[in-house]
C-alpha cells in the first residue's frame, strides 16, 4: 500500500486537513486521539529505530509526525486511495507551468463557471492574506485569521499559497483554478466496432442508442469485437462534432438550420420603396355564393420598411388573377413601388405579372412575350428561394393571421386545425359564408397595421401604419397615370390578328376594331378584365404602343333578322366611312394618271464599225438540215445535209484565203 503513498510523514496538522473518517478534523483532536489510542507505540522513534511509526516533528511549534502505519485502518485505506488517484492523473501544476500566460488565461477562459469561482474563492481568500499582512498582521496570524472565516483548515490555505508563490497576483486565477482534469482514460474498444456503431447510428432513420448497441452486441459475439458499454459508446457519439451529427442523422435542411439567418436591414428602405408579397391558405371552411366550401386562398402585399399590409386578395385558389388584383391595389392606395420581392411560383411568375423580366427563371422568356404589369410599370423584380420563409418577412404576418384572425370567435365550428394532427373535435361543423369572412379578416387586418408597441428597429414601439405615415409624407412615390392604370387593371394575353378581318379573340369571344385591319396576321397584346370579358379589351401592339379598345362581337341568332339589320347597317356606315376615306386619300383618278403619262419613242439605232459577214446560206441550209419537212422522205434530208456540209466547206477555204 505504501507504494502508491508519495508522502511519508503526516503531522496531526495535515491529517485534520484531509478530513479523513473516524479521525477529528482539528489539530489539536487528532494529537488527543494519537494521545487516548497510543500511536506512538511502542516508545521507540524513529531514526533510532528504523521500524519506528511516529518521530518528533521538526520546526517551529514542535510535537509530533506518524507513518501511515500508525493510523487507523480506514483512514489507512482512505490515505492510500486518495494517493493512487492522483498517481493516475497527470500533474496539472506542471502542465500550467509549461503553459505561456496567454495560453494559460485561454485555457482558464475554457473552464465552467463552477471552477471559475472556486478559482475567485481561492483569490479573494489569498488578497485577504495579503491585505492583512500589509497592514502589519504578522502572516501566520493572517493565515489563521483568513482560514477560519473562510471555513477552510490552514494547512488548505497553505497549499493555495503555495500554488501562486513567484506570480504576479494579477494571474492567480489560472493557477488557483481547480487541477483536476476529470475522466481522462479511454475504455478499449475495437475499431471496426466503432465504425458499425457510427454506421448504424448517423443516419436519417434515428434509431435510438439502445437499439443499435444491442444489435451490435450481436454482431460483436459473432465476430469476437471487444466492446465497451453503451454509455461510454455515447460519450463518443456526443464528442462528433454537432453539425455532422444532424447532417447525418436529421438531413441537409436541419443542417441549414444550424447556420444563422441573415439578418436584412429593413430601414434602409423608405415607405412603399420595397415591398414583398406571397399567399396564405387560411385554416377555415369558406362558403362561397356558389355554395362550394373550401379553404380560401389570399394573397398580400406588404411593405418591407414598416411591415404594413398595403393589400390582400383572396379567392378559392391562389392565382394570377387574384396577384394581379392585389398588386392593383397597392399601386391604386399608394403608388407604385420600385422593388418587388416574389416567391418563384407558377402564379407570381406568371408572363401576366412579370413577362419580360430577365431573370424570370421558372417560364422561358421569349422575345415576343408581352412585358407583365410590374415590368411595365418600372419594377424591379427580386425572387426569393422557394420554401423558405426567412427571406419573407411577410411570412411573419402570415404566422400571426393564423394564430390569432384564423382562431376568431366569429370563425367557431370552421377553424380546421393548422395541422391533420391538431384538428378540433368540432372539425367541419360550420362554413362561414364569404362576406363574413372578408369581414372579419378586413376589420382583424386593419387591427394588425394600427397595433402599437411594434418591437421592430423601424417602429420602436409604435404601430406599422405610424410608421408608415412618418416615412410616406416625406418620401418620393411614384403615381400611376391613367394610361399606366390600364396595366394593372387588365390582365394581358399575346393573339393574332385573324384574316380577313382582322378580328382577335379571346376564351370563345370576337373582339373587333377599325385599327385591327392594319394589324392583320401580326401579334397584338390584349389587356382585359377576366371577370367582365364582354366590356371589351384595350389593344397593344407587341413593342408596347397602345392602338385603342376593340368592343366585344356577341353572336347572334341564326335567324335573327333584326340583329342582322343592324349588323348590315354598321358594316353598311362602315364601308361608306371606308370608301370617303379611300376617295379623299387618292385625289387624282386612274383616268388622270395615264393623261401624265408621257409618250415613247423609239431611239435611234447605233452605228457600228465592226462588220462581220453573215453566211444566210449556211444558215440555211443547217437549219433545213435540223428541221426537215414533214413530207420529205430519209434521202431528202440526207441530201440537204450534205449540200450544207459542202457549202461550209467552200466558205471555210475562202476565210483561210485559199483558191477555189
Amino acid at each position: 500500500m505504501n507504494g502508491f503513498v508519495t508522502r511519508e510523514w503526516w503531522s496531526p496538522a495535515d491529517l485534520a486537513a484531509e478530513k479523513l473518517p473516524g479521525l477529528p478534523n482539528t489539530r489539536e483532536g487528532i494529537a488527543k486521539k494519537a494521545d487516548d489510542e497510543g500511536w506512538r507505540e511502542p516508545a521507540e522513534e524513529y531514526p533510532q529505530n528504523p521500524a519506528g511509526k511516529w518521530r518528533k516533528r521538526k520546526g517551529r511549534g514542535g510535537g509530533f509526525e506518524y507513518r501511515l502505519d500508525a493510523l487507523p485502518v480506514r483512514a489507512k485505506t482512505i490515505l492510500a486511495f486518495r494517493a493512487r488517484k492522483a498517481a493516475e492523473q497527470p500533474d496539472r501544476a506542471t502542465a500550467k507551468a509549461d503553459l505561456s500566460r496567454e495560453e494559460l488565461w485561454r485555457w482558464y477562459d475554457q473552464l465552467p463557471d463552477k471552477k471559475k469561482a472556486q478559482a475567485r474563492a481561492k483569490f479573494d481568500a489569498l488578497m485577504a492574506v495579503r491585505d492583512l499582512t500589509l497592514a502589519g498582521t504578522q502572516r501566520d496570524v493572517a493565515l489563521q485569521l483568513v482560514a477560519s472565516e473562510a471555513g477552510v483548515s490552514l494547512r488548505t490555505l497553505y497549499n493555495w499559497q503555495s500554488e501562486v508563490d513567484g506570480v504576479d497576483p494579477a494571474d492567480w486565477l489560472p493557477y488557483l483554478a481547480p487541477r483536476h482534469a476529470g475522466r481522462q482514460a479511454a475504455v478499449e474498444c475495437d475499431p471496426e466496432a466503432w465504425e458499425w456503431f457510427k454506421g448504424n447510428f448517423l443516419r436519417q432513420e434515428q434509431p435510438t442508442a439502445a437499439h443499435c448497441y444491442r444489435q451490435l452486441q450481436m454482431v460483436a459475439a459473432e465476430r469476437g469485437w471487444k466492446i465497451p458499454s453503451r454509455k461510454t459508446l455515447e460519450r463518443r457519439i456526443a464528442s462528433i462534432d454537432p453539425a455532422t451529427r444532424t447532417y447525418l442523422r436529421k438531413g441537409a435542411e436541419a443542417l441549414k438550420r444550424l447556420y444563422p439567418a441573415q439578418e436584412r436591414d429593413r430601414s434602409v428602405f423608405h415607405a412603399l420603396e420595397a415591398v414583398n408579397a406571397d399567399g396564405h391558405k387560411w385554416d377555415n371552411f369558406v362558403r362561397w355564393p356558389d355554395g362550394e366550401i373550401t379553404r380560401p386562398c389570399m394573397v398580400a402585399f406588404q411593405d418591407l420598411y414598416s411591415g404594413l399590409i398595403l393589400s390582400w386578395r383572396v379567392d378559392k385558389t391562389e392565382n394570377r388573377d387574384a396577384v394581379r388584383l392585389a398588386f392593383g391595389d397597392v399601386v391604386e392606395n399608394y403608388g407604385i413601388p420600385d422593388h418587388v420581392t416574389l416567391d418563384n411560383g407558377r402564379n407570381f411568375a406568371s408572363k401576366w405579372i412579370t413577362g419580360g423580366t430577365p431573370n424570370r427563371y421558372r417560364f422561358k422568356v421569349k422575345d415576343e412575350e408581352p412585358a407583365g404589369i410590374m415590368t411595365s410599370l418600372g419594377c424591379e423584380v427580386h425572387w426569393t428561394t422557394p420554401f423558405h420563409g426567412q427571406s419573407k418577412p411577410i411570412e411573419r404576418a402570415f404566422r400571426d393571421f393564423a394564430q390569432n384572425i384564423a382562431r376568431d370567435v366569429r370563425f367557431a365550428g370552421a377553424w380546421t386545425g393548422n395541422t391533420i394532427a391538431n384538428k378540433p373535435e368540432n372539425h367541419g361543423s360550420r362554413a362561414v359564408p364569404l362576406e363574413v369572412f372578408l369581414r372579419v379578416v378586413s376589420e382583424a387586418i386593419i387591427e394588425h397595421n394600427t397595433r402599437v408597441g411594434r418591437r421592430t428597429k423601424v417602429c420602436a414601439g409604435r404601430s406599422f401604419m405610424e410608421a408608415f405615415t412618418a416615412s410616406y409624407e416625406v418620401s418620393p412615390v411614384r403615381k400611376a397615370t391613367p394610361e399606366q392604370r390600364r396595366l394593372w387593371l387588365l390582365a394581358s394575353e399575346l393573339v393574332t390578328a385573324r384574316q380577313p378581318d382582322g378580328a382577335v379573340y379571346l376564351d370563345g369571344n370576337r373582339y373587333w376594331a377599325e385599327f385591327l385591319v392594319a394589324q392583320l396576321g401580326r401579334k397584338v397584346v390584349l389587356r382585359f378584365d377576366p371577370q367582365a370579358l364582354h366590356d371589351g379589351v384595350h389593344i397593344y401592339r407587341a413593342d408596347g404602343a397602345y392602338l385603342g379598345h376593340a368592343p366585344c362581337l356577341d353572336a347572334v341568332g341564326f335567324f335573327s333578322t333584326e340583329q342582322g339589320r343592324a349588323h348590315a347597317r354598321a358594316r353598311s356606315a362602315w364601308l361608306k366611312a371606308m370608301k370617303a376615306a379611300a376617295k379623299a386619300e387618292r385625289r387624282l383618278s386612274p383616268a388622270d394618271v395615264a393623261a401624265m403619262m408621257p409618250t415613247i419613242t423609239a431611239p435611234e439605232p447605233p452605228e457600228t464599225r465592226v462588220v462581220r459577214p453573215v453566211f444566210g446560206n449556211v444558215a440555211v441550209a443547217v437549219q433545213a438540215a435540223n428541221a426537215p419537212d414533214e413530207q420529205h422522205d430519209q434521202d431528202a434530208v440526207l441530201e440537204n445535209f450534205g449540200r450544207a456540209v459542202r457549202q461550209l466547206r467552200i466558205v471555210s477555204r475562202q476565210e483561210d484565203g485559199a483558191d477555189v
